[in-house]
């Protein structure tokens, strides 16, 4: 039978109604405990009702040393549980699903942010970073490591559907898989092995406090698009490890802060032949895993995604700033494919959250103030 885009799908023991996924953002609609606001709720409800199968948090903290910004989701303390649970309820209510996005920023972050000196696996200079981390002791990559499970398990108590580790965009399980920053000489650093260390340790902290039938992902980076950096072949390497450990679904992403034109959230996504550029690494790993496989970065049209489903290129598909423009944009293409996604990557949605305490589309609500 031919795969439709409405077909129900599995991630693990996890239902979905399709096989659209609204990626992770960072969203600033949290207060300066992480704790989630009313507009957070209301926002992923908002998707829930639109249509979207399964909505992924913006980035969930960890650890207090792995704050990247401000506003951002918190899941550092068993106290943040009953707040987190307003989100699964929104979410539920409308019929939808929800995985949290758990994250450390690693070096990614700074002083200012968090109070003392960003720490990286490696102290060395890097164009992920603005600065030089220090580089983790093995007592702190314990630490870490046992966050990530203690959080997975805050996300199951809080009623989350599952979690998906962060492990792409330059963040602290990429900075450790990859060679530009991650030049160790003990057991987490070198081969591929040893680089992938890091995260299967994360993999089994989850499990070990989620249990073996709690839906646990990734947001896997198929290349650091730099020079030296991680590369399509090292991802493929460290998808088929973490299948072998029991990996639920891959959502396959690429770049960094300081990729060039490479970065995760490019512009001028004005064309259809722009649209999907990570299709060819999510193929690659697609081609030598069998859990599902989701792709993400410039969707924006109904045909050119199906057409990635038939080609087999990935089982779901995620977007994110078309999301924030038009939250019900999965019932508009169930009326009528033919839809392509007003939304024109200016990427100005994500400065209001700096600002007032939330992203918006700024085009979008221009535009209501003119028609007003």
């Amino acid at each position: 039978m031919e795969k439709t885009l409405f077909d129900p799908v599995h991630i693990g023991s996890m239902e979905l109604c399709n096989r659209f996924v609204r990626s992770a953002t960072w969203e600033g609609m949290c207060d300066e405990h992480g704790r989630p606001t009313e507009r957070l709720a209301r926002l992923y409800r908002e998707m829930a009702e639109g249509g979207v199968g399964l909505i992924i948090t913006g980035y969930t903290v960890v650890h207090p040393r792995g704050r990247q910004m401000t506003g951002a989701i918190g899941a550092c303390s068993d106290k943040q549980i009953p707040v987190l649970s307003t989100l699964t309820e929104a979410v539920h209510g409308a019929g939808g699903k929800l995985m949290a996005q758990l994250f450390h920023a690693g070096a990614q972050t700074s002083a200012r942010t968090i109070g003392e000196s960003p720490v990286g696996p490696s102290e060395v200079e890097s164009p992920f970073y603005s600065g030089v981390p220090r580089s983790m002791t093995m007592g702190e990559i314990d630490e870490v490591v046992t966050s990530f499970g203690q959080s997975a398990r805050r996300a199951r108590e809080a009623g989350f559907d599952g979690v998906q580790l962060h492990g792409a965009h330059g963040y602290l399980i990429n900075q450790f898989l990859s060679p530009l920053t991650n030049v160790r000489i003990d057991k987490y650093g070198g081969s591929l092995n040893n680089r992938f260390r890091f995260l299967e340790e994360v993999y089994r902290s989850v499990r070990e406090q989620v249990g073996p039938d709690f839906p646990v992902a990734i947001k896997l980076t198929g290349s650091d698009n730099l020079v030296g950096g991680l590369q399509i072949e090292d991802a493929v390497f460290f998808a088929k490890t973490l299948e072998s450990l029991g990996i639920d679904a891959i959502e396959v992403s690429a770049g960094t802060s300081g990729s060039g034109e490479g970065v995760p959230v490019r512009k001028m996504i004005n064309s259809q032949d722009r649209e999907g550029y990570n299709a060819g690494l999510a193929r690659r790993i697609s081609e030598e895993v069998s859990v599902p496989v989701m792709l993400v970065g410039g969707l924006r049209s109904f045909s050119v995604i199906n057409k990635l489903l038939g080609e087999n290129v990935a089982d779901l598909f995620s977007l994110s700033r078309p999301f924030i423009r038009e939250p019900d944009l999965v019932n508009i293409w169930r009326e009528d494919p033919g839809h392509r996604s007003t939304c024109t990557s200016c990427n100005l949605c994500f400065r209001p959250g700096m600002r007032e305490g939330g992203i918006y589309c700024v085009p979008e609500k221009r535009k209501r103030q003119k028609e007003e």
